[in-house]
């Protein structure tokens, strides 16, 4: 690899950041302007929280045409075309004046285009970083903490000032700026670097993937382990703004702001510590990068459950600092430790079948948590149910790890 091609491979991490960002930052202005557009609309909660379940339903649906895309084809458009699509459908989504428009534009639309990005953006990122993949996925994930933060104040700051509809208008005028660099700027490797990359003579079945993740013990713990973290995840972003809103009085720009900072600060932190430590510790044993995840889980639990019980504010940002914190200890290593055991020519694929998995599952968790809503007059009782659910997926974690995720790291290499 020649010098200039060292330095390019940082120079595609930096173009994916910021497609990622913007991935990231798309999705949580919903979130964050989700009581004005309830209110605006005269929705209910359950009703406005079915938009969040049918865009994530949707992607996990369109996940694995995206996986099997990204293996067939040049992931490089793959990616820059994704990103024009739901960028569009963002901007469109401003249009909406009822459920079934929110339900199209959202789920149909950004969702759809969304499910195309994944896959090959992590794919097109492994296939560059190889001895330094989990540092490189780790400062990409730092992307998804500073757009969740960034788009809950400035969409809820535009929401409160503008009306929410120009929240949508200008993430997504920004997504179709950045596809156009990403069109004159990204690189699919060449076709013989790296074997049975996208574009190469290898037959890929879009079923391949799935085959592969459900057969590898380690790779199914993975996804496994990705289903509790969407849930709680999703639940947590869809929620958190409207818990402080209700529960503490705060504005829509100081809810989307809180809500995420504290936690996505911590998790800045916590991914660049985690993804440096998953290098370094799986050079000698791989499956270390399991036993972060695991770790990582468990110690976040253990935030939860002391949310919904907070009456000091700063209280609830500690827990939300110390749950961030954990959370990216399984952040960093979900691509890593996934790619460490399945086939590289597949890694798309693979990855498009742990992301339909997990969004399926939690695609659930809005409308569930809005029930308990619903039903309990606050958020306060489901705090302790998603701190469940993280427990004991680390716990499986650990137990995977130790008991099968070096042999499978072998069996692939000895092939």
């Amino acid at each position: 690899m020649t010098k200039a091609s060292k330095w390019y491979k940082w120079e595609v991490l930096a173009l994916l950041w910021v497609a990622y960002l913007l991935n990231q930052g798309d999705r949580q202005v919903f979130n964050s302007v989700l009581p004005l557009i309830r209110d605006s609309l005269s929705l209910t909660d359950t009703s406005v929280s079915l938009i969040a379940v049918f865009f994530n339903l949707f992607y996990a649906a369109m996940v694995p045409i995206g996986g099997w895309m990204g293996d067939r084809f040049s992931r490089k458009w793959v990616t820059t075309l994704s990103i024009l699509f739901w960028s569009v459908a963002t901007m469109f989504t401003g249009l909406a004046n009822g459920v079934f428009l929110l339900i199209l534009t959202r789920s149909i639309a950004t969702g759809g285009g969304e499910a195309f990005f994944g896959p090959a953006n992590y794919s097109l990122l492994g296939q560059y970083h190889t001895y330094t993949r989990a540092r490189a996925m780790s400062i990409h994930q730092t992307s998804y903490y500073v757009g969740v933060i960034l788009a809950g104040w400035l969409a809820g700051y535009i929401g409160d000032h503008l009306g929410w509809q120009y929240a949508f208008y200008i993430f997504g005028g920004a997504g179709v700026v950045w596809a156009i660099v990403m069109a004159l700027r990204l690189k699919d490797l060449p076709r013989n670097e790296t074997p049975g990359q996208a574009g190469s003579d290898v037959k890929v079945s879009i079923l391949d993937g799935f085959r592969t993740v459900f057969t590898t013990p380690t790779a199914l713990m993975v996804t496994i382990g990705f289903c509790g973290f969407i849930f709680v995840i999703t639940g947590y972003m869809t929620w958190v703004p409207t818990f402080l809103q209700e529960n503490f009085g705060q504005t829509g720009a100081q809810a989307g702001l809180h809500s995420m900072l504290w936690t996505y600060v911590a998790a800045f932190v916590g991914v660049l510590l985690a993804g440096t430590l998953s290098d370094k510790w799986a050079t000698k044993d791989p499956r270390k990068r399991m036993v972060i995840q695991g770790a990582g889980l468990i110690l976040g639990a253990a935030f939860l459950p002391f949310m919904g019980t907070a009456k000091t504010i700063w209280l609830l940002y500690l827990c939300f600092a110390g749950w961030g914190f954990f959370r990216a200890f399984f952040d960093a290593n979900i691509y890593a430790a996934l790619y460490d055991v399945t086939p590289e020519h597949l890694h798309a694929s693979c990855s498009s079948a742990m992301i339909m998995t997990g969004f399926a599952v939690g695609a659930t968790a809005p409308y569930i948590l809005a029930l308990i809503k619903e039903a309990t007059g606050s958020l306060n009782a489901t705090f302790p149910i998603l701190g469940v659910i993280w427990f004991i997926c680390g716990l499986a974690c650990l137990w995977v790890s130790y008991k099968y995720y070096n042999k499978d790291h072998n069996k692939l290499y000895e092939r």
